[in-house]
């Protein structure tokens, strides 16, 4: 569904995503761990189109994409979860989904999508006619995915969905992830929490200034020594 081939990329003269290659396969769930300020989110970044790619190249559902405007990316179905809660909180949870399906083909399956979302976040459908600013921070990220889902989204991008949460909030958004994952939605993650990584992914790819400098399953990940030593501070 996804793929990376030496991509660069970074902002003005600092270059921060030093040439990453990987796959994601469709229905899967790649995940990009490692330490923050390494490069996890300047990639994605890269990838839907907000920052330019430098060199390299990024393919998605059989096409190239490298070149291609943040907007005619999201047409494709490529949908990226920035961090955060950017909703509009003066709009209400049905108004914030009805904008992500701004896209022609997208309006197109709106109210189908819109089903899908509310059979995923029963909460949002509970919700429909509050004004954002209203809901909880565990209710807003289920906004944001499922704004994300309205954009009849092929591949979703989820950047630290659970950055801010308290840890039971935590677990909800991660059933809710799953959720999405398992109707055969394809997803690519960022996490730093190794634990919460390990629940959802397939291909897990630890990113460490910029570069990836190891891929594989979970266990494979977790049973490297130097990564449980030096992330997740088990001494041996």
């Amino acid at each position: 569904m996804l793929t990376l081939e030496n991509v660069v990329a970074g902002y003005g003269s600092t270059t921060i995503v030093q040439g990453i290659s990987l796959e994601v396969s469709s229905g899967s769930c790649g995940v990009l761990v490692g330490p923050n300020g390494h490069g996890k989110t300047t990639l994605l970044r890269a990838i839907s189109g907000l920052l330019k790619v430098r060199s390299g190249s990024v393919t998605f559902d059989g096409a190239d994409i490298t070149k291609l405007r943040a907007e005619k990316i999201v047409e494709r179905g490529l949908i990226h979860i920035p961090q955060g809660d950017l909703v509009f909180p003066d709009m209400t949870v049905a108004e914030n989904l009805q904008l992500g399906a701004f896209t022609r083909t997208a309006a197109k399956r709106a109210k189908r999508r819109l089903e899908e979302v509310y059979d995923i976040f029963p909460r949002l459908l509970e919700r429909e006619h509050q004004r954002s600013r209203t809901l909880s921070g565990g209710e807003r990220r289920m906004l944001a995915l499922g704004r994300g889902m309205m954009g009849d989204a092929k591949l979703m991008m989820i950047d630290e969905p659970s950055l801010g949460l308290a840890p039971v909030i935590i677990d909800e958004v991660y059933r809710q992830i799953r959720r999405l994952i398992d109707s055969g939605l394809t997803v690519l993650l960022v996490e730093e929490n190794f634990g919460r990584a390990q629940e959802l992914a397939s291909q897990m790819h630890l990113i460490e200034n910029g570069s990836v400098v190891k891929s594989g399953a979970p266990a494979e990940i977790l049973d490297d020594r130097t990564v449980r030593e030096t992330y997740l501070g088990v001494a041996e």
